[in-house]
C-alpha cells in the first residue's frame, strides 16, 4: 500500500469495464461506449480517434496503429498491424544521389500511407459491435465543438510547434500561436471527414476528395505518392511474439513494430539478479542501462518490415542473450553502438480497455514526432505523419526506404499473461524509450512486487545516443555513482515517457494505474 502522506494516486478499481488512457475525455468515452453495449474494441476505437482531437501533436487520423486484443473466454492474443508502407515511388537511391543521409523529417519523403483509418474501420466492422457510426461521434462532437487544451498537451504543443508548416499553421495554431492551457482547439475539417467514414467507410477516407486533399498536399512539395497508394492502403492480421520472465509472459506485437527488443532486453536481465538491487539504485540503472545499449543495437541492424528482414528468431534465441549478457560489465559502462540514421520520436498515445466480458485491448497510435511531418492537407486539416523517417538509407539495410515498405516502428501495444490467461494489457509511450520501458514495467512488478501505479510513477532512466539520461526523480548520489561508472549522465528536458495499464485480477476486480506524468487517468463503471 502506498504512503498516502506523499503526493501521488492510488490504482482505481472496479468490477465491469475500464479504460486508461492519456485524456480524461478520451477514457470518459471509452466508458460512455461501453455503457451503450459497447465491446472494449468500440471503446477503444471510439476514445483512440477522439485523442487524435484531444492531443494532436501526439497523434490523428493521418497516423498508424498496432493493436493487441483478446476475446472474451479465449486465451488467444490477436495481433493487427495498422501501419501504412511507402510509397510505390520511394526510391532510396534518389534520396541518396541527392546528398541525403536520412530521410528528412519534414518532408513529403517522410510520410508513409496513413494507416490507422483502415485498421479502425476493419476492427470496428469485425470485432466491434455497435457500428462505425455510433463510434465516430464522439469525436466528431469535440472536433466541431472543441476540446480545451490540456497542461501536459500545451506543454508539448508549444515545443512541436516550429514542425508546422503551411496548411498546418492555419490548423494547428490559434491567431498564429500555439494555445495556451484552457484554450479551445477545433478542428471542423477533420469532424467532416470522420462524418463520411461514418457514412461510407474507409473508401471515403483512402479515396475521393479525402484522399485527394492528402495526396495535393504532398505533391505540391514533391511528394511521390499517388492516388492508388492512398487507395490500396490496407491492414493485415499479424501473429503475436511473446517471451517469459518470472512466470510472466510478455506478449508484443512482431515487426515492423520493436517489439522483439523489449523481449530481448528481458532475456538480458535474466543473467542478473535484479530483485537482490535497490529498485531505486545506481547499480539496477547501470545493468538495464547496458541491456538496453545491446537490445537496441540488435532492433537497428534486424527489425524491419517482415517481408524484408530474416533475424526475428536469432534476436530471440536464449542463446542469444547468453552472448550479448556476458558483454556486460557490472562496474563499467560500455560505449554505445553508433546511432541511427533513421529517426526516433516521443510522441504517441496508448490506450487500454478491458470490458465486462472481460475481451482485452491494448492499441498504440501515433504520428511519430510531434505533429509529424508538420504537413497538413488544405481543406480537411489532416496532419500527415512523418514514419517514413524511421526508415534507413543504406544501400541493402533490411530497414532501407523502398516501394511498398513497411518502416521499423517504435510504437509498440503489450500484454502480459500468467498461467495462459490474459492479466494485463499494457503500454509505455515514448517513442525509442518504449521496449526500455516494456521491460522496467516488468521487471517493477516481478522483481520489486510494486504496485501498478508504483510500477508506472516509478522514476526511469534510458540510455540514448550516447547519453544516460535519468529523472529527477533520482538523487544526485545516484547519477554521481552512475558517473563513476563511466556514463554520460543527464536529465531529460521532459519526463521520459507514460504509460497506462489494467490488471484483471483473479477475483474479477479490474485494477487501472495511469502515469501522472500525462494529463491522463483510469475510468470505470
Amino acid at each position: 500500500m502506498r504512503d498516502f502522506h506523499l503526493p501521488g494516486r492510488s490504482e482505481v478499481l472496479t468490477s465491469n469495464g475500464m479504460c486508461a488512457t492519456s485524456h480524461p475525455l478520451a477514457a470518459q468515452t471509452a466508458v460512455d461506449i461501453m455503457k451503450q453495449g459497447g465491446n472494449a474494441m468500440d471503446a477503444a476505437i471510439s476514445a483512440a480517434i477522439l485523442l487524435g482531437i484531444c492531443e494532436p501533436q501526439m497523434t490523428g487520423i493521418g497516423g498508424d496503429c498496432f493493436v493487441l486484443y483478446s476475446r472474451p473466454g479465449d486465451s488467444q492474443i490477436h495481433a493487427l498491424n495498422g501501419s501504412g508502407r511507402a510509397p510505390r515511388a520511394a526510391n532510396a537511391a534518389q534520396l541518396r544521389d541527392a546528398g541525403l543521409e536520412h530521410v528528412p523529417l519534414t518532408s513529403p519523403h517522410s510520410v508513409t500511407l496513413p494507416g490507422a483509418m483502415a485498421a479502425f474501420c476493419h476492427l470496428a466492422e469485425t470485432v466491434g459491435t455497435l457500428g462505425l457510426d455510433q463510434l465516430l461521434q464522439p469525436a466528431i462532437h469535440y472536433a466541431d465543438h472543441g476540446v480545451p487544451v490540456a497542461a501536459r498537451v500545451a506543454f508539448d504543443w508549444n515545443d512541436s510547434a516550429p514542425t508546422l508548416q503551411g496548411a498546418a499553421r492555419t490548423s494547428y495554431l490559434i491567431g498564429g500561436r500555439p494555445p495556451k492551457v484552457g484554450d479551445i482547439f477545433r478542428a471542423p475539417g477533420q469532424a467532416e471527414v470522420l462524418r463520411r467514414v461514418a457514412k461510407h467507410g474507409q473508401e471515403a477516407f483512402y479515396t475521393g476528395e479525402v484522399a485527394e486533399d492528402m495526396h495535393a498536399a504532398l505533391t505540391q512539395l514533391g511528394g511521390v505518392h499517388s492516388l492508388q497508394d492512398f487507395a490500396d492502403t490496407t491492414c493485415d492480421a499479424t501473429t503475436p511474439i511473446s517471451g517469459k520472465y518470472k512466470g510472466v509472459d510478455l506478449v508484443e506485437h512482431p515487426p515492423n513494430g520493436q517489439g522483439a527488443t523489449a523481449i530481448l532486453m528481458l532475456n538480458l536481465l535474466k543473467h542478473f539478479d535484479i530483485s537482490a538491487m535497490d529498485p531505486l539504485g545506481s547499480e539496477r540503472i547501470h545493468i538495464e542501462a547496458e541491456a538496453a545499449k545491446l537490445a537496441y543495437d540488435a532492433r537497428n541492424r534486424f527489425l524491419a518490415d517482415p517481408d524484408h528482414m530474416a533475424r526475428l528468431d536469432y534476436m530471440l534465441a536464449p542463446e542469444t542473450a547468453a552472448a550479448l549478457a556476458a558483454l556486460i560489465n557490472p562496474k563499467q559502462a560500455m560505449k554505445a553502438a553508433a546511432p541511427l540514421t533513421e529517426a526516433v520520436h516521443k510522441d504517441t498515445i496508448y490506450i487500454t480497455v478491458v470490458d465486462k466480458d472481460r475481451m482485452a485491448v491494448s492499441l498504440i497510435y501515433s504520428i511519430f514526432h510531434g505533429f509529424g511531418s508538420g504537413i497538413a492537407s488544405e481543406k480537411f486539416g489532416i496532419l500527415l505523419q512523418n514514419r517514413g523517417a524511421g526508415f534507413t538509407l543504406q544501400d541493402g539495410h533490411p530497414n532501407e526506404l523502398g516501394s511498398r515498405k513497411r518502416p521499423m516502428h517504435t510504437i509498440i501495444p503489450g500484454m502480459l499473461c500468467e498461467g495462459g490467461q490474459v492479466t494485463m494489457p499494457f503500454g509505455v509511450m515514448g517513442g525509442a524509450y518504449q521496449p526500455n520501458g516494456h521491460a522496467r514495467f516488468v521487471s517493477n512488478l516481478t522483481d520489486f512486487d510494486m504496485g501498478l501505479q508504483q510500477t508506472i510513477d516509478a522514476p526511469r532512466a534510458f540510455a540514448d545516443a550516447g547519453k544516460l539520461k535519468v529523472e529527477r526523480g533520482y538523487g544526485d548520489t545516484v547519477r554521481q555513482e552512475l558517473a563513476d561508472l563511466g556514463h554520460d549522465v543527464a536529465a531529460p528536458d521532459t519526463a521520459i515517457g507514460g504509460a497506462q495499464a489494467i490488471r484483471i485480477r483473479p477475483d474479477g476486480v479490474l485494477e487501472g494505474a495511469s502515469d501522472p506524468r500525462k494529463d491522463g487517468c483510469a475510468l470505470g463503471y
